[in-house]
């Protein structure tokens, strides 16, 4: 698969989970629309960890030949979605909240900040 193509990967799951992730925060707590949704949500945040860890590094320093600092965003994703869930299951709400924030600002909005800097794909799509 081209790096085009997981970049629409990416972006089929990464946009659905912004949206939904904001839902969440505004939304009530506990319902079963909340933990439906929730699942769902991170759902789309463990594929798109998966997807972009996929993904070379096409700005700033390689690590392996692949791997470069916004790789950190989706490590973030593979150990907070399965923290927050456990946190969720065990009734320890505190940490599943900050698990599920760290998710949301570290994991969509500064990963998604940091996409659209200059020589990252997506800023090149907008701005040319």
């Amino acid at each position: 698969m081209t790096y085009t193509h997981l970049a629409y990967l990416h972006l089929a799951t990464v946009v659905p989970a912004f949206f939904l992730g904001g839902f969440q925060f505004l939304s009530r707590k506990g319902t079963r629309l909340h933990r439906l949704l929730g699942r769902i949500y991170m759902l789309f945040m463990l594929a798109t960890a998966l997807i972009t860890l996929s993904m070379p590094a096409k700005v700033g320093p390689q690590f392996l030949h692949h791997f470069g600092f916004i790789h950190i965003f989706s490590l973030l994703a593979l150990l907070n979605v399965p923290l927050a869930y456990i946190a969720a299951r065990l009734g320890y709400i505190r940490a599943h909240r900050f698990a599920m924030i760290s998710l949301y600002v570290g994991g969509i909005l500064i990963a998604g900040a940091l996409a659209f800097s200059p020589g990252r794909m997506l800023h090149t799509w907008l701005f040319g």
